[in-house]
């Protein structure tokens, strides 16, 4: 039987760089899954454990944080039913807590963030964590003008008219800000929840699994009538835009919104210290069941929204908010059948056939089995009875195995070698645990999944293109490749004369297609689906490079300088100047690096790039925030002790102004910004004649106070 993840305090530098980069594929691989395919492999708890793990060897090594790593992702994107909404700002979704000692942990990095000494009080807001559906209601002149789902962060779905039917949502406000974003949580009680149920399955409708999906199914509805017949609520927390201050705190917000109309949270409460923070999450949590609707944990908000500001956010989550969740919930089924899933990048997934069971009122069939090391170590065979769990509305995960109930039948499972969809040999590379299929492009599953996460709600979003019309497409012959996408208007009459589809649909198709031919550089790196290459990372390599030319040629010339020079691996500055500048890329590292190198080692994926850019209008990335700023495009490396800021801030900071943080100095670097105690890059930047600027001087530089 194979042994558990060996622990966080006994990884060497070496092993705790190579289990970052898989628990980063592995949390993006899931992303994927989840928010652009609708089809969950893993439940909650899994995904969670994942990213706790993650967090864990950071905390330990935070040399070797990355760009990818799991707090980074935002939820669901934008479905084809609605218009599109861009978010003035991001719609972001929150970190997580699982236990007390990670609450005081997200308290002590806020601390260290801001540079406060434990004397100083960080009061928090607790407020329950709804299980809905986020909604942004948007008010110009006090009227309510637009409302939006959350989608990917970035940009969600217009859905203003069915918003104006919940009760909740105020037509009109009285002395609020010309401007004002109000974000909150579109819900159902549970009590409307088994009333709705009760008059579908009268109807022989559809029945709905849980409130939230009564919710989410409810507002997503084209006819606004019938959203106006189901009885949902609106609870307010927070704010986007808004084009004047209006509170100081968030407890002092929370009140500004009751005054206006809107309902908050009744069991929201302030409290000063950590303590009461858990005191009021195990309040909450005992009267649960109790609540007239569903919740799933609680939420942090440190309380001053000055310092909410000067925390900021990562690119998934705010610095200065943590959800803390419930535990999961368990019970007990006969697993049936393991079956292999084979994802775009060749994954072979095994997930666990189960007799039906309800689990926290939900109906589940199946659950995951992660990978080959879980199904030793768990000693899992069909037949057996096991213990499932789950923590939210996905897929379970297998936890135990009822030995002592085994069938004398039971066989080990064999996990297989080759791959069950194409034959090609399975392998498993040292530090991994995922096996994976050396089929590439001529394994029918990778084809089909890369092409799926190309034209995915994250990446290409081209509407009227779904999975089914992918699979169809590619085994008529008509799509083989990205860019063949975009010649799909040379098979018009072909796509019509199928079944289900006319000329106005196959009209509309060509259109959405059309409609993709301009897109931004960062959503065309992520949707070539690139190993490790999630959407922040996408944006980081967009951000540093700037254009699909310089791109492309940055990372063809460091395949070939690591073609040359592989030798020198460890050392990227002896392996050529271009895989120096990639590894260089501040927490981008040599593991990510080598992933783009080896998409840019095979000649068929340089081909696809090729074609697919001769296809399309690649827009330069820029940020437009950024437009002004003394820093913008400029690369800066920040070392020693800051005094006026943390490093942290400092980076974070530099970002946000448009610069671009290197974690070392090269003949590239712009800037040095050196703090006391300057050692090894201090001394670089001179031998290059690189400008070093005090703390001082870079903040008369940025123009800050």
């Amino acid at each position: 039987m194979s042994e558990a993840p060996k622990p966080v305090d006994a990884l060497s530098e070496a092993e705790a760089r190579r289990e970052l980069a898989r628990l980063a594929f592995e949390i993006a691989h899931h992303d994927a899954l989840y928010h652009q395919e609708d089809a969950p492999e893993i439940s909650d708890a899994a995904y969670d454990d994942l990213r706790r793990r993650n967090e864990a060897i950071e905390e330990r090594f935070p040399h070797l944080q990355r760009r990818d790593s799991p707090s980074r992702r935002v939820g669901a994107a934008a479905t084809g039913g609605f218009a599109k909404v861009a978010h003035a700002r991001p719609m972001l979704s929150l970190a997580n807590a699982f236990d007390a000692e990670d609450v005081r942990d997200f308290v002590q990095r806020a601390r260290r963030f801001l540079g406060l000494d434990e004397a100083e009080v960080v009061a928090l807001m607790v407020e329950p964590k709804i299980d809905g559906l986020s909604a942004s209601l948007r008010y110009e002149g006090g009227r309510f003008v637009l409302g939006a789902t959350r989608g990917d962060g970035s940009e969600g779905e217009n859905i203003t008219a069915n918003l104006r039917t919940v009760g909740d949502i105020p037509a009109e406000l009285s002395d609020a800000p010309e401007i004002l974003e109000v974000r909150g949580e579109v819900y159902m009680s549970r009590a409307d929840f088994l009333a709705l149920n009760e008059r579908q399955e009268a109807a022989e409708a559809k029945i709905f699994a849980n409130p939230r999906n009564a919710a989410a199914g409810s507002l997503r509805q084209l006819d606004s009538s019938i959203t106006a017949e189901r009885p949902l609520h609106f609870f307010a927390y927070g704010w986007g835009e808004v084009s004047s201050e209006v509170a100081g705190t968030q407890a002092e917000f929370l009140s500004t919104l009751a005054a206006w109309g809107f309902s908050t949270n009744p069991h929201a409460r302030l409290c000063g210290d950590v303590d009461e923070v858990l005191a009021a999450y195990d309040d909450i949590q005992a009267r649960r069941a109790d609540l007239p609707y569903d919740i799933d944990g609680m939420v942090y908000k440190i309380d001053r929204l000055d310092w909410q500001v000067r925390l900021g956010m990562v690119s998934r989550a705010p610095r200065w908010a943590i959800a803390h969740k419930f535990p999961a919930e368990q019970a007990e089924t006969v697993l049936n059948e393991i079956r292999i899933q084979v994802g775009r990048t060749g994954a072979l997934t095994p997930v666990a056939e189960l007799a039906p069971v309800t689990v926290g009122g939900v109906v589940v069939s199946r659950a995951t089995l992660h990978n080959e090391d879980e199904i030793a170590r768990l000693d899992v065979r069909a037949g057996d009875r096991v213990v499932i769990q789950r923590a939210g509305d996905v897929i379970p995960q297998v936890v135990r195995v009822l030995v002592e109930n085994r069938p004398a039948a039971a066989v080990p499972y064999v996990y297989p070698e080759t791959c069950p969809v194409c034959g090609s040999r399975a392998v498993r590379e040292e530090g991994e645990v995922v096996r994976r299929c050396t089929g590439g492009l001529v394994c029918d599953a990778q084809a089909v999944e890369r092409l799926k996460h190309f034209v995915g709600r994250n990446a290409f979003d081209i509407e009227g293109l779904g999975a089914k019309h992918i699979v169809a497409f590619r085994e008529d012959g008509l799509i083989h490749t990205p860019g063949d996408i975009f010649r799909l208007r040379d098979h018009g009459q072909a796509i019509e004369a199928r079944e289900g589809w006319g000329d106005q649909s196959v009209a509309n198709l060509m259109a959405a297609i059309e409609d993709r031919r301009r897109i931004g550089l960062d959503r065309l790196i992520y949707a070539l689906g690139i190993r490790q290459i999630g959407q922040a990372t996408a944006r980081l390599l967009a951000r540093h490079y700037g254009t699909l030319a310089d791109w492309r040629a940055a990372m063809q010339a460091a395949a070939i300088e690591r073609t040359l020079n592989r030798g020198e691996m460890k050392k990227p500055e002896l392996v050529g100047e271009s895989y120096a500048e990639l590894c260089n890329i501040d927490q981008i590292g040599i593991a990510v690096a080598d992933d783009l190198v080896d998409f840019f080692d095979e000649s068929h994926n340089r081909d696809a790039v090729a074609d697919l850019a001769s296809e399309l209008e690649v827009e330069r990335f820029e940020i437009a925030e950024a437009a002004d700023s003394p820093v913008a495009g400029k690369t800066v490396v920040f070392t020693g002790t800051l005094t006026a800021m943390t490093r942290s801030e400092a980076k974070a900071r530099a970002e946000a102004m448009g610069a671009k943080v290197a974690g070392t100095v090269s003949k590239k670097t712009d800037y040095v910004v050196a703090g006391p105690g300057a050692g090894s890059k201090a001394k670089k930047a001179e031998s290059l004649d690189v400008p070093i600027l005090s703390e001082d001087d870079w903040l008369a530089l940025i123009g800050a106070e």
